[in-house]
């Protein structure tokens, strides 16, 4: 079975998890007697239950070490937290400016509740470098959807002037910019830089892309999925460009600055990336148990690697329900995208903003831990019976930025699209439906029929060659009967 290989076992056989105690750890394939393996102790929040893995996820030998920085320190937290608080209760003078002491309240309540859930929120499926990193991320994602909550329900002018109290240059509209322009690449009439075209969109922009392609490719871990997300984004560009400015662009911009070089570079070395984790030795040992200052160092960068790899396998035309995922997956990644100009739009945000900066860092850091638990959830339900917390936030801030979006400029969204904009998206749509409908209905409808009728016409065959064997076996007819026999029914013997 997909998922058959369990966690505990013998010693003679590969097993996944860790190896700990005095047991020695037995490269994979190397026979020897069964002999037990003692668990490894617990590592605070860091420890997961067994359970089956996928036949995708890579070996894992850990010496099980236990140290002081895998434990949770959940009494220490909570009293360094109790001692700033004291400090600042009876040591500090409260200001007399309402608005100082209402900034400095929301802080507070927040660096509470982030020290909360490091300490206490459960564990997601990743704990490189520490699982405690992830579990603030978790908490920082309940604070920027409770954030974007109370933004959807203020009025559009009381929204954007509540960002001055992030900060006081925001609040103002955005001034018009001119996106396209001339999109010669070779300008001969400009002898002194004819390229100046190509050279004005080498800007910040191009290696952020790039490294944003890259990232991507290691949450979703597929080329063909990154490559149709990276595609169609180019195509919405082309179709919202009369709504958003920005999306206006040259050609060769779209294309070749966009999909070939950055993006596609991106995807490039995302997926040497993911070749290099899937082949990779993931053997841990504890700091101490490493006799080289070489081998300590290698260690330590290592940490920042993943414990484990798993390697996504989407097939997404396996199943409707596999199918449908996937295209959900693709959708939400799309809408995530277009919410990042959106957003900066209506909110009036200049697109060098550290808030445009910080929330593209924020999706980095949970888009991977989402796309883990979605594929865990769609690849194997019965152990996975719910969608995960940090996927569920995912979907949550990004349908709540969907209706923020909606809400305050409801009449840039509704511009309608152009003619022949509108018929190739209703072309694509009506495909992309029609092949669901054949792969997945009339497919295993003629499948089936077609199953149906060879077995009807085997079972036809094969009664027909029963027929014949019997026939072949039955007794030969009877001889006329002789003189004696009929004279003796009373009939006259012939001479």
């Amino acid at each position: 079975t997909r998922r058959g290989r369990t966690l505990q076992g013998s010693a003679g056989r590969s097993r996944k998890g860790r190896k700990c105690g005095g047991a020695g750890v037995r490269p994979p394939g190397e026979e020897g007697p069964e002999q037990p393996v003692p668990e490894a102790p617990g590592r605070g929040h860091s420890t997961r239950q067994p359970a089956p893995a996928s036949y995708t996820e890579s070996e894992v030998y850990d010496d099980g070490t236990n140290t002081f920085f895998w434990r949770a320190h959940t009494l220490t937290v909570l009293f360094i937290l109790t001692c700033v608080l004291g400090y600042v209760t009876l040591l500090e003078e409260t200001p007399r400016d309402t608005a100082y002491n209402t900034k400095r309240g929301i802080v507070a309540s927040i660096l509470v509740f982030l020290c909360f859930g490091v300490t206490q929120a459960k564990d997601g499926p990743f704990s490189r470098p520490h699982p405690a990193y992830w579990r603030f991320w978790l908490c920082v994602s309940v604070v920027y959807e409770l954030f974007l909550i109370f933004i959807l329900f203020q009025t559009v002018q009381d929204g954007r002037q509540f960002l001055k109290y992030v900060d006081p240059r925001l609040g103002v509209p955005l001034p018009e910019r001119d996106y396209g322009g001339n999109c010669l690449i070779y300008d001969a009439h400009n002898e002194s830089d004819p390229f100046h075209n190509v050279w004005d969109k080498l800007d910040g922009f191009v290696p952020a892309h790039f490294l944003g392609w890259y990232l991507k490719t290691l949450m979703i871990r597929d080329w063909w999925m990154c490559t149709i997300v990276s595609v169609m984004f180019e195509f919405l560009e082309y179709s919202l460009e009369h709504q958003l400015p920005n999306f206006s662009e040259c050609w060769w911009d779209h294309w070749i600055m966009d999909v070939l070089v950055c993006n596609g570079l991106g995807i490039y070395c995302g997926m040497k990336t993911l070749e290099w984790l899937s082949l990779k030795t993931y053997k841990w040992q504890g700091l101490w148990n490493i006799p080289t200052y070489k081998g300590k160092m290698k260690r330590i960068a290592f940490q920042f690697t993943p414990y484990s790899w798993v390697r996504f396998e989407w097939k997404p035309a396996s199943s409707l329900r596999r199918w449908l995922a996937v295209c959900g997956i693709i959708l939400v990644f799309l809408l995530a995208e277009l919410n990042t100009f959106y957003l900066k739009f209506v909110l009036w945000l200049p697109p060098e903003h550290y808030l445009v900066l910080l929330r593209l860092v924020f999706f980095v850091n949970v888009g991977g831990v989402a796309m883990r638990e979605i594929y865990d959830f769609m690849d194997d339900p019965k152990l996975h019976k719910k969608l995960g917390q940090q996927a569920w936030l995912v979907a949550a801030i990004t349908a709540t930025e969907l209706l923020i979006v909606v809400k305050y400029d409801p009449h840039t969204l509704t511009l309608s699209l152009p003619f022949y904009i509108s018929q190739c998206w209703t072309l694509g749509s009506v495909l992309v439906l029609t092949w669901t409908i054949w792969r997945f209905f009339l497919r295993d409808i003629t499948l089936r029929y077609k199953e149906t009728r060879r077995q009807k016409q085997q079972s036809r065959g094969d009664q027909g060659r029963a027929v014949d064997r019997v026939d072949g076996h039955l007794p030969e007819p009877e001889d006329p009967p002789g003189p004696a026999e009929a004279e003796g029914e009373g009939a006259p013997a012939p001479n």
